[in-house]
């Protein structure tokens, strides 16, 4: 059968190819002196082509290797800066539903070639086909025409209104007004593309193109991609060709895959990584008390929740599903298993200014009983199998087990636990072959919407078979109004008819903890974690 890997080889593998394992100094001062950044990112990646991947983990290194319109400030939320757009700018800033983007001349694929207008065109069109199957094409819905195009009701791209009058200008119209539209295009989905690379290696529609392939790929971020080494780690290397380039202080980033926390921790404490990417639950208090100024415990706009597959029998069930969520001691997961200052979710949607959850998630375990006999399986007796799905992290297995005991002890019934590493749970939701998934949700940008637009039917990150006509009236309602207070109103109903129906069971609203070594300089808490890695800075103190 096989075997772990020892923590002296995991060590060895992250750190040999930067020098000499015999050197005196430790592998974070060689690397700090290198100008490497070494960061922990939890597992390998399921791509790096922005249109095909959805996680939270490619994202980190997508943003090293591609621009957008805009980039993020690296110390204020909700702040742009200019990226691949020098300029832009709402036609009618009173009605913005038509808006400019004046593109840099500077700007240039990592191997040469003009970045223009026609690439974004080109990115658009790509993410919106529907062979490509995308799961976050909905993301481009705002455009006028990008729905219609996306779900096969026109094969004329013409009548999606992003145009480029000329190689160095990109508008676009919306369907509605959206003031805060330049946070979304911080989105890698709305990155550009380099149409030149991709249809030379196969056709733009083809999800298996080999264009990112570490021969093939052509990037236009502050990095470019040095090598890709499966399980060991992907290495980007300051790309000469970008327009700032003169004030990217970092020469490279090296991203490993290290799956267990504690391992990663312990790298850590032992001088071999800069970043991490978690800590593991027991170590949160010892880092507080060991590691005080490297240790961080921050806002993070995100929730925790757990996926139904609502076709599913049992849990077609609506009073199943409540039972289940009702039967799960929030406070309890928080306490002993996660143990990382996060709050109880009561909805999807996180915490905002102006805007008030529903708060109909509770534990309720009398409750629970009560709902499930009315389904029909009192005390559990006769329930049919329920496979609950998860990552292999041990940190996931650990919340799994804890969600199994409290459905047994509260509901009598037991579920088994089904790990499947990274890339093959995410293809298992997507094909919807599971019954219970556990799932997360990192907003894109900064409004409740990013929490529920997903939901909409067959939207590619929903995968649970759930959708609900006056749910989507209620978001297009949302978008149409100008209004802002009338605005969250909407979407709070919107929240509490997707509660109310509890296609997911929300668990906890996120905090983020992890370590950052004292030699990075000018990273700063950010809520949706997107730290701007052109702005970091490695130097001992």
């Amino acid at each position: 059968m096989p075997h772990p890997r020892p923590l002296a080889l995991l060590t060895a593998l992250a750190v040999c190819s930067l020098a000499s394992c015999g050197e005196m100094e430790s592998p974070v001062a060689r690397a700090t002196d290198a100008g490497v950044l070494l960061m922990g990112n939890t597992a390998e990646p399921r791509g790096l082509d922005p249109h095909i991947v959805s996680g939270v983990l490619e994202n980190n290194i997508i943003r090293a290797l591609f621009e957008g319109l805009v980039v993020e400030h690296p110390s204020q939320d909700g702040v742009a800066l200019p990226g691949v757009a020098e300029n832009w700018y709402a036609v009618d800033p009173e009605n913005p539903t038509e808006w400019v983007f004046e593109l840099r001349e500077d700007a240039v694929w990592s191997d040469g070639h003009p970045l223009t207008a026609e690439d974004f065109l080109f990115a658009f069109q790509r993410i919106l086909t529907p062979e490509l199957a995308s799961e976050y094409s909905f993301m481009l819905y705002y455009i006028i025409g990008a729905e219609a195009f996306h779900k096969g009701e026109t094969s004329d791209f013409s009548t999606v209104k992003a145009t480029a009058p000329d190689p160095h200008t990109l508008k676009v119209q919306l369907r509605a007004p959206i003031p805060f539209l330049p946070e979304i295009t911080k989105h890698y989905t709305w990155f550009p593309v380099p149409k030149h690379a991709i249809l030379a290696h196969g056709k733009a529609n083809d999800r298996f193109n080999p264009w990112t392939k570490p021969e093939n790929i052509v990037s236009n971020g502050a990095f470019t991609l040095k090598s890709w080494r499966i399980n060991d780690h992907i290495e980007v290397e300051k790309n000469p060709r970008y327009w700032d380039v003169d004030h990217v202080k970092l020469n490279g980033i090296r991203f490993l895959p290290i799956l267990n926390a504690n391992t990663e921790d312990r790298m850590f404490y032992n001088d071999q990584l800069h970043i991490t990417y978690t800590i593991a639950p027991d170590l949160i208090q010892y880092s507080k008390e060991k590691f005080p100024d490297e240790t961080r415990s921050e806002l993070y706009l995100g929730t925790y929740f757990i996926r139904c597959n609502v076709e599913r029998t049992p849990l077609d069930d609506l009073k199943v599903r409540k039972a289940l969520s009702m039967a799960v001691d929030q406070q309890s997961i928080i306490d002993y298993v996660t143990m990382g200052n996060q709050a109880p979710a009561r909805g999807i949607v996180p915490p905002f200014s102006g805007y008030e959850s529903p708060g109909d998630v509770e534990f309720d375990p009398e409750g629970a009983k009560a709902l499930l006999a009315e389904a029909g399986y009192p005390g559990g007796e006769g329930l049919p199998k329920i496979k609950y799905l998860t990552t292999d992290r041990e940190s996931a297995k650990r919340l799994a087990e804890a969600l199994q005991a409290m459905w047994k002890q509260t509901l009598g019934i037991d579920i088994s636990i089904q790990q499947m590493e990274w890339t093959s749970y995410l293809n298992t939701m997507m094909d919807k072959d599971y019954d219970l998934a556990s799932g997360g949700w990192i907003g894109d940008y900064m409004d409740p919407l990013t929490f529920l637009d997903m939901w909409i039917e067959d939207g590619g990150n929903n995968r649970t078979n759930w959708s609900n006509a006056e749910f989507e009236a209620l978001l297009s309602q949302a978008e149409k109004t100008p209004d802002a207070e009338a605005r969250l109103r909407l979407l709070e109903q919107a929240e509490k008819l997707f509660l109310d129906e509890r296609a997911i069971l929300p668990i906890y609203w996120y905090t983020r903890n992890y370590l950052v070594h004292r030699d990075v300089k000018g990273w700063e808490p950010l809520l949706l974690d997107n730290h701007p890695y052109k702005f970091l800075e490695l130097s001992r103190d």
